[in-house]
């Protein structure tokens, strides 16, 4: 059985179409895999080479910004408030009475309020390697309920950090007795704060704020 002998025209567009097949053929297995991948290649790791140059750059730009930041922060650790400012401790303790003395002071209004004892605590010595030592005050009160309130909230709430630990309250049982208006509290506490650490060329080193924790108070 013969087949049938090709129109002119088919024949043409077959032609073409083998002659396609033959180009693409020939481009991928002599051109692209030899020179034209390989190159593309290359354009793509100098497209990130570039990209990383740039990124480095912008890095570099942005160091003297960087460098007045991190001087800007270790300043402000430097003189961080939430230490005590005294240098000693023995200074730091009465600095911390004297504190007591003039908050209660600041609250004469809405009731009776008065130091009635206030001591240093003796607090074990730090090491040299340690960055702050903590400073501690035995405080006695006589207060009534509104002022003791607004003295507490002061003491722990402001700056420097204080922390109030080892309170009892009480109401003296023998003034209770003797009738009329309820007589104040008796309120007894350990008032402590953080001073820094001399370094051994004499400034003051910089280390991180103690966290003020919240709830620490021993009714």
């Amino acid at each position: 059985m013969k087949l049938a002998a090709m129109k002119p025209r088919d024949s043409r567009i077959a032609a073409i179409l083998l002659a396609l097949v033959a180009v693409v053929i020939a481009y991928f297995a002599l051109l692209h895999w030899w020179f034209v991948a390989p190159m593309l290649d290359v354009n793509a790791q100098m497209a990130d080479l570039r990209d990383t140059q740039s990124r480095f750059a912008a890095a570099i730009a942005e160091k003297p910004q960087l460098e007045k930041r991190i001087a800007m922060l270790g300043q402000g650790q430097a003189t961080n408030n939430a230490f005590l400012p005294e240098d000693d401790p023995n200074a730091a303790a009465a600095g911390l009475m004297q504190r007591v003395v003039d908050v209660v002071g600041a609250h004469a209004e809405g009731g009776t309020c008065e130091v009635s004892q206030k001591m240093p605590v003796p607090n074990p010595g730090a090491a040299d390697n340690e960055p702050y030592r903590k400073v501690a005050v035995s405080i006695s009160l006589r207060c009534d309920m509104q002022p003791l309130a607004a003295v507490l909230h002061d003491l722990e709430q402001g700056t420097p950090y204080l922390f109030i630990n080892e309170m009892s309250i009480y109401r003296n049982p023998v003034a209770a007795q003797q009738g009329g208006a309820a007589p104040p509290l008796e309120v007894q506490f350990t008032l402590s704060g953080y001073v820094r650490q001399a370094t051994a060329s004499g400034n003051n080193a910089a280390p991180a704020a103690p966290q003020q924790p919240a709830g620490e108070d021993d009714a």
